[in-house]
């Protein structure tokens, strides 16, 4: 061993500090970016004023019938998840969900940490890690499918509609074909066998580095081994439950939708200035757009893009304005103060757990 060549004491802990200062930096410009777009460009797009006074309008049956909309879509992401982890309940379903998403659309890079809330959360219910991490990557990668495919068929309703197609949604809808072929090609590639598995974990893992680089991250290693191992764990899962997947996944995606045009309606947006195509539309380019995650949750872009689209479509501004912000009280501030919930719900039982297993263990003692 030439020991003369190696790096000199305190370089690791200086690596490791500097890592930590990117690390903050990134989540202060995360967050930056977010509030920037909130508080510097939405004004901008409507009075907000006016905004305020046409939510207040709202009747109590409106209200009411926005939030059996949340409610309905909030169940329908617990779905995704049972259909890819067989034997999950759906009260341990609801609080892994409301938890994990409450971290991912509060903390940059939340996704990430919401992958790792989920494993404790599942674990603490008694489900294998192994179980976990293949509905973890099967459901992420279903989601992911979605999103790049939304884009195509909103292209495809306004094309066969009056409206015409719009500049925006067509250069999302070429995105989205490109990276939906791509990620078709890599999941059926995985599936097939071993040696696909391995190519496709390579091609992965190189566009994934790549990416990671241009963010001054380190590349990823082993993904060859890791596509080998999900091929050979997945196919029994996948052979038995892929339909279902893919129709819960689907549910849950229109359901978000259903939403967002369900605030647009009851803010006074009616399908003459924007129809429900041109909503969809709208709503398949700015959740493209959100694959990327530059803000927690989309804070900022998703308020911005939905805005801005949905007035270019010829929505009128404060209307619109009033109803992208109740949608997103409704699917992003909701699910945060659900997640708290959860979280505190969770901790309790499992507390009470604990002290059932303290108890059985004292009784054979005391015995």
């Amino acid at each position: 061993m030439r020991h003369s060549e190696d790096a000199p004491p305190g370089s690791e802990e200086a690596g490791r500090r500097s890592d930590r200062r990117v690390r903050i930096l990134k989540t202060v410009a995360s967050i930056a970016l977010g509030w920037a777009l909130l508080v510097g460009v939405l004004p901008r797009l409507a009075d907000l004023s006016q905004v305020w006074q046409i939510v207040r309008a709202m009747t109590l049956w409106e209200v009411a019938g926005l939030l059996a909309f949340s409610a309905w879509n909030i169940l329908t992401y617990q779905f995704v998840m049972m259909s890819a982890l067989p034997g999950l309940k759906l009260h341990d379903a609801f609080l892994t969900g409301q938890i994990s998403t409450a971290v991912s659309n509060t903390v940059p890079a939340g996704a990430l940490v919401g992958i790792g809330i989920t494993y404790a959360v599942l674990s603490s219910f008694g489900h294998r890690t192994s179980s976990i991490a293949l509905a973890a990557v099967l459901t992420g990668w279903w989601n992911t499918l979605v999103k790049f495919g939304l884009p195509i068929v909103a292209l495809a309703l306004l094309a066969l509609g009056e409206g015409g197609v719009n500049q925006a949604l067509l250069s999302g809808a070429i995105v989205g074909m490109v990276l939906l072929a791509g990620a078709v090609g890599v999941l059926v590639g995985t599936v097939a066998s071993d040696r696909l598995a391995a190519g496709a974990g390579r091609l992965a893992g190189g566009v994934v580095s790549w990416f990671r680089g241009l963010f001054g991250a380190s590349p990823v290693e082993g993904w060859q081994e890791k596509f080998v191992d999900f091929r050979r764990r997945s196919a029994g899962l996948l052979r038995r439950r892929w339909a279902l997947l893919s129709l819960a996944t689907l549910i849950s995606h229109v359901s978000l939708f259903w939403v967002l045009l369900a605030s647009l309606r009851a803010l006074g947006v009616d399908p003459d200035a924007v129809s429900w195509q041109e909503v969809l539309g709208t709503f398949a380019f700015v959740r493209l757009a959100t694959a990327l995650p530059l803000t927690p949750g989309g804070l900022g872009i998703v308020e911005v893009g939905m805005s801005a689209g949905l007035v270019l479509a010829g929505g009128e501004e404060s209307p619109v304005v009033a109803a992208v912000l109740i949608y997103r009280a409704l699917t992003y501030l909701l699910q945060v103060i659900l997640g708290v919930l959860s979280y505190g719900i969770w901790r309790v039982e499992m507390r009470a757990t604990e002290s059932e297993e303290e108890e059985e263990e004292e009784e054979p003692a005391s015995g």
